[in-house]
C-alpha cells in the first residue's frame, strides 16, 4: 500500500516528477504475489489509484540507488540493513517512530492505511521540495 499512497500524496503535491517511490521486500516469503485484495479494496475506498503489483526483494544495489528506505517495523529495519550491509549511509529508518502493524496479521487495513499515509506525509514533508 504504501508505494500508492506516496506516489499518491506526491501527486496531489504536485511532486510526481521530483520523487519516486519502489516497493521491496525483505524476505521471500511473498515473491512474485500481487498485492494483497483487502490492501486493493482499502486503497479503492480511499480512491488512490493502484496497478498491479508483484513482490520483490529488496537489493544491495537498491540502497546505492535510492536516497531513503522507509521500512514499517523493527523486524524489517533489521533485515533491510542486513541486506544493504548495515546501512552506512544512514538511509533506512522506519516509517513512523513506531511500528505499523502488518495487516496481514492484524487485519486491521484501516488503522494500517492511517499510519502509512501519516508516515508518507511526514515522509514528503521532510523533503522539503
Amino acid at each position: 500500500m504504501a508505494e500508492f499512497i506516496f506516489s499518491f500524496l506526491a501527486s496531489e503535491k504536485g511532486l510526481q516528477d521530483k520523487v519516486q517511490a519502489k516497493s521491496a521486500a525483505v524476505t521471500e516469503d511473498d515473491i512474485g504475489s500481487d498485492m494483497y485484495p483487502s490492501s486493493k479494496a482499502k486503497l479503492t475506498e480511499k480512491g488512490i489509484p493502484f496497478t498491479h503489483h508483484s513482490a520483490r526483494l529488496f537489493t544491495r544495489d537498491e540502497y546505492a540507488r535510492w536516497d531513503r528506505i522507509a521500512v514499517m517495523d523493527s523486524d524489517n529495519l533489521v533485515l533491510a540493513k542486513r541486506i544493504a550491509g548495515k546501512d552506512p549511509e544512514g538511509k533506512i529508518s522506519l516509517l513512523l517512530p513506531t511500528a505499523i502493524e502488518d495487516p496481514w496479521y492484524t487485519r486491521d487495513f484501516e488503522t494500517a492505511y492511517n499510519d502509512i499515509r501519516k508516515g508518507c506525509e511526514a515522509l514528503l514533508e521532510s523533503l522539503n521540495l
